[in-house]
């Protein structure tokens, strides 16, 4: 009897998995600018915790690896493209708000969702109308031509309509014009992939830093989550999809006054994740996650495969699903490298490889030599470093995921 219980009780998780996978994957990703974590913790905010209740919180980072080659400034744009490519500043090439010129051989999550599946849908609903033609680079030769579906952006530059205020009330008008818009065109269109940017709370925050002000940019920021959660719901229980809902920001603020960022105090570099989905791994729950890790994580739900030659060069660990290897770190001598890392199969495998060049920067490409293939559990091994080398890129590759590491002399 109870092995015909097990039985049934297998078919039936069978049968939810093959409905599971039937519904098509979707994805929203909200940037609100500026938020300290210990404000979203305090915040008695709702919808927050309506979405945490099924879904996951835990602070994150941003900043790239302290007073390391990829150490990148805690400021918005930086941040954002630090989600959308997976990578850090040293790759991306976005220092400051300014955006002169990101490095396009870095892909965004848009680029890898159009070119394996040009029939997606893509959507940007946002303050600055730099988001989607500087750092997306939509149109442009160097992203080939990418085209956004779905835009509703660049409304800072509309003065007419937004009239601007030194309280700053109209980026919260814009704010709520933009969460507008992203409520209907998720419930009309159901975009495969959509971006939302909100600055309000970066703007009060420079204004006022911590206090009432904030609370109640936190608070405001809630109720439009709770729309765009509302309209979520809407698609799955009409439409056969299943929908990621992930909700972060781009850095923290002076723990002194809060109306400061850009520097590398533990307060600046510490964000947070709140999403709508809990199956975890254990990356995700012995580690502090990183921005960098949401572009992988998004890729694995959409089933988007990334080129191997991409896949070597993202600084991110997916935080859902299986995970083979994180935490790169290495020890050099004259002449040799021993490369440090953090196990999570460690009945696996793990292949060293390297590259003496960086031509992928470049918009070239670099020859990976296969150093070893050792046991994943043993977390280190050691290289030699060749005569007159000055240069390697070190990627550690598993079976679920891949992770790397620079070293110059």
């Amino acid at each position: 009897m109870f092995q015909k219980a097990i039985g049934i009780l297998f078919t039936l998780f069978t049968f939810h998995n093959l409905f599971a996978q039937q519904r098509t994957p979707k994805i929203v990703f909200v940037i609100a600018d500026g938020i300290p974590a210990e404000l979203i913790e305090k915040s008695s905010a709702p919808n927050f915790h309506r979405i945490v209740s099924k879904g996951l919180y835990k602070r994150a980072f941003v900043g790239g690896i302290k007073n390391a080659y990829n150490q990148t400034p805690t400021i918005s744009a930086p941040g954002y493209n630090n989600l959308i490519t997976g990578t850090w500043a040293n790759k991306h090439n976005v220092v400051d708000n300014n955006i002169k010129n990101p490095n396009y051989a870095y892909y965004t999550l848009f680029r890898f969702l159009k070119e394996q599946y040009p029939q997606k849908t893509t959507a940007i609903f946002s303050t600055w109308q730099d988001n989607r033609t500087k750092l997306i680079g939509e149109g442009l030769s160097a992203t080939g031509g990418l085209k956004v579906d779905y835009s509703f952006d660049g409304y800072e530059l509309d003065t007419l309509q937004f009239p601007h205020d030194k309280q700053a009330n109209y980026t919260y008008l814009i704010d709520q014009h933009v969460i507008n818009k992203a409520d209907s065109t998720i419930r009309t269109a159901g975009p495969d992939l959509s971006w939302i940017y909100l600055q309000h709370t970066d703007d009060i925050g420079h204004r006022h830093g911590f206090g009432n002000e904030m609370d109640k940019a936190v608070l405001q920021l809630d109720e439009q989550m709770g729309k765009i959660a509302a309209a979520i719901n809407f698609r799955e229980k009409n439409y056969k999809e299943d929908w990621l809902f992930i909700l972060t920001t781009d850095h923290g603020r002076d723990s002194a006054t809060g109306k400061n960022h850009g520097g590398q105090s533990d307060a600046e570099r510490t964000t947070w994740i709140i999403a709508n989905k809990n199956n975890t791994n254990a990356y995700y729950k012995e580690n502090i996650p990183a921005i960098v890790d949401l572009l992988p994580t998004m890729a694995r739900f959409q089933q988007v495969e990334i080129p191997l030659d991409n896949l070597f060069e993202l600084d991110g660990v997916p935080i859902l699903g299986p995970v083979s290897v994180s935490n790169p770190t290495l020890n050099a001598t004259a002449d040799s490298v021993t490369l440090h890392w953090k196990s999570y199969k460690p009945k696996d495998k793990i292949k060293i490889w390297v590259s003496y060049t960086n031509d992928f920067s470049k918009g070239g490409k670099d020859e990976y030599e296969l150093l070893q293939e050792v046991g994943s559990a043993k977390e280190n091994t050691t290289v030699p470093i060749p005569p007159g080398k000055t240069f390697a890129k070190y990627v550690l590759q598993g079976k679920h995921n891949a992770v790397n590491i620079h070293w110059h002399r």
